[in-house]
């Protein structure tokens, strides 16, 4: 039986077709897996999320709750929020929480939930002088962003290699987190 439960979320990149296998990975390390997903990543899976669901034992969710309905997750011991897109990142970091996904990881930070990040963008949206803004507000704020050397590194437009995306470091960050073994950010 798990004793700790690790909220996974992830946006429309296409790193998040592996997202199977990395639940598979997760629950081998003795998590118990919640998937939540932003509109656009629900969309894309949408043809796996029953699937998904009896693969995880919860619910995939991407919208929020009405008020007064009960929670269907138990509460989480960390989150991992990989793949997390330009929009994902900036939108969190600006406090923007217009989906469940950002809102829940935004409220996470005041929570004091462990937390860890991995974007997916590429060299192009990597550019953008908001990205490493949204960064660095991440990050002063507790939450380990997985960006540069021993994260996510961006490649040219159009050349990604999703089956390449450093899972494993994801996890293996999201662990050290929740063992309270890594306050890096």
């Amino acid at each position: 039986m798990t004793s700790r439960t690790l909220y996974l979320f992830g946006s429309a990149a296409p790193p998040l077709f592996d997202v199977a296998k990395v639940i598979e990975t997760a629950q081998g390390d003795g998590w118990d897996v919640c998937l939540g997903l932003t509109p656009t990543a629900a969309h894309w899976l949408r043809e796996s999320i029953d699937g998904l669901a009896v693969l995880t034992g919860h619910p995939v969710r991407s919208k929020y709750k009405l008020p007064g309905e009960p929670d269907v997750w138990p509460t989480a011991d960390a989150i991992l929020f990989a793949p997390a897109t330009f929009n994902s990142i900036n939108s969190w970091a600006l406090g923007l929480t217009q989906n469940f996904v950002v809102g829940v990881v935004a409220e996470g930070i005041g929570k004091g939930i462990p937390t860890v990040t991995m974007p997916c963008v590429n060299a192009a949206y990597a550019q953008h002088r908001q990205l490493d803004r949204s960064v660095t507000e991440l990050r002063e704020q507790g939450v380990t962003v997985l960006y540069g050397e021993g994260g996510f590194v961006p490649n040219p437009p159009g050349s990604g290699k999703p089956t390449t995306y450093p899972w494993d470091a994801a996890l293996a960050a999201a662990k050290r987190r929740f063992e309270g073994r890594d306050e890096r950010q």
